[in-house]
């Protein structure tokens, strides 16, 4: 039997695709992820932090060939690439996305769904970076003057159960854009006057993430294989009268906050790192530490902008900057595919198996 979890020490020309990647936008992704980690004494800032320095001197030359050359060659330096998975095993890969929504800053007919702030009466049960990981019956909890408690499920929220504390942060047309706001993690929120606000994930109410997807799989009214997230945002939409039920069985809600200034310019990693398109993968942090270079082989897995696979596929180097309710296991990843309807369309296609080689800094690989 296979073991998902095994580790291969393997060469960088064992790697499909490796040479003709452009490394320049994975080092970038690398920079600003080291500079968002907190200074402790665990792994990724103990080993990762180091490599800043080295990494932005690699950057200096980010223009031309001899900047692509340089980029190839930090990661060659200081890494030692690993295949996940025993020899014929393989992982899964997934594409998530910053919806671009139409809302307003009041209530109004046109736009009644709310989106919350976090309460302050929410506490984290494990840090936001092992949520993913963790296995423990709630995240968060709601704090009260006799301890602890979970917090309302999704069902009790949208039934009033935080109504008349001020948190709504802004409001949406309808459930299901706010839904998938809420499993996406973040977005880009136009008003009608022109002026935008970017919002990104600040905690949730602590219940499991249940996949409503596999709900309407289980209930035989999709296949597997005709479950996209257009074929589902399509049933909702058609069947309103279901979906409320249906999108409770989520019992898990997500709370946003407004970003600002610098950090407003690009949707943000759990480790507030922008995102970058194409290149921030979603990992589950029990097997991959954030921060880590990962490079997928998915052979079926179109490249850009829909083409055709190439023989090779979609390879690309990744960077570790995110985590997900359903990113669970080592072989398991999800890509940011970028903000908009596009991004959106081919994140909601992609179900790909892939080959993952996590590239460990060298002085702490097995």
């Amino acid at each position: 039997m296979s073991d998902p979890a095994a580790h291969t020490t393997v060469a960088f020309a064992d790697l499909p695709g490796w040479d003709d990647d452009d490394h320049r936008p994975a080092l970038a992704a690398f920079i600003a992820t080291v500079a968002s980690l907190k200074p402790s004494a665990d792994y990724p800032s103990a080993i990762l932090e180091p490599l800043g320095c080295s990494a932005a001197d690699a950057w200096q030359a980010k223009d031309g060939p001899t900047g692509r050359k340089a980029a190839r060659q930090f990661f060659e330096r200081h890494f030692e690439p690993h295949r996940i998975g025993s020899v014929g095993s393989q992982g899964i890969v997934t594409g998530y996305y910053e919806p671009e929504l139409k809302g307003a800053r009041t209530w109004s007919p046109q736009y009644p769904v709310p989106l919350y702030n976090r309460p302050s009466d929410l506490i984290n049960v494990v840090s936001e970076a092992d949520r993913g990981a963790a296995i423990v019956p709630f995240t968060h909890l709601r704090r009260t003057v006799t301890g602890t408690e979970p917090y309302p499920t999704r069902a009790d929220i949208e039934l009033g159960a935080l109504s008349g504390q001020g948190l709504e942060l802004l409001f949406l047309a309808d459930q299901v854009d706010a839904f998938f706001l809420q499993v996406q993690g973040s977005g880009l929120v136009q008003f009608d006057d022109g002026t935008s606000l970017r919002v990104t994930y600040d905690g949730k109410n602590g219940h499991p993430y249940t996949s409503i997807g596999k709900v309407l799989i289980e209930r035989g009214l999709f296949s597997s294989q005709a479950m996209t997230l257009d074929a589902l945002g399509t049933w909702l939409r058609a069947n309103p009268g279901q979906a409320t039920e249906v999108m409770r069985e989520n019992k898990s809600f997500v709370f946003f906050r407004a970003l600002s200034g610098a950090e407003a310019q690009a949707p943000q990693g759990v480790l507030g790192a922008p995102l970058t398109e194409g290149r921030s993968l979603a990992v589950d942090p029990a097997f991959h530490q954030l921060g880590l270079p990962i490079f997928l082989h998915a052979p079926s897995l179109a490249d850009d902008n829909g083409a055709p696979p190439t023989k090779l596929g979609f390879n690309r180097l990744m960077i570790a900057q995110d985590v997900g309710s359903a990113i669970k296991g080592p072989g398991r990843g999800d890509i940011f595919f970028g903000s908009g309807p596009a991004a959106g369309a081919r994140a909601g296609v992609t179900k790909h198996t892939c080959t993952f080689f996590a590239l460990l800094p060298k002085r702490a690989a097995p």
